[in-house]
């Protein structure tokens, strides 16, 4: 079951990445519901830095996986990274950039809107 898809900016969730396919149902958006334990609903930009840390903290994104029919991520490709690994990044100075647009309402549980907002590529007008 999948939670009303609205993003940050309490609009309709938009497309985090097709490819490659991101999502914790691997519907190409950051979409949550009560089985997504991690909360992936963080649309980042992968960067050097931030998967040199997450392998560092025992998630290597980075390398291919072929049985689990995963390519590994490389810089500037788009993912749905937990709230909790993303705030611990910004809290360490690792924080890829996001999109606002194609981030689940739900990471608001974790990270404050104002947290996101410093990373964002997204910002809303006005």
């Amino acid at each position: 079951m999948i939670a009303p898809s609205l993003n940050v900016l309490g609009e309709e969730l938009q497309s985090c990445s097709l490819e490659p396919l991101t999502g914790y149902f691997r519907n190409g958006c950051c979409d949550t519901g009560p089985a997504d334990q991690g909360s992936h609903t963080v649309c980042a930009m992968m960067t050097a830095e931030f998967l040199a840390m997450s392998k560092y903290l025992g998630n290597d994104l980075s390398t291919p996986r072929p049985e689990y029919g995963f390519a590994g991520l490389k810089p500037g490709d788009r993912w749905c990274l937990c709230a909790s690994r993303f705030l611990q990044a910004h809290e360490e100075g690792a924080a890829p950039h996001i999109r606002l647009a194609a981030t689940h309402q739900r990471a608001l549980d974790v990270v404050p809107l104002e947290v996101l907002m410093l990373h964002a590529l997204d910002l809303p007008e006005g």
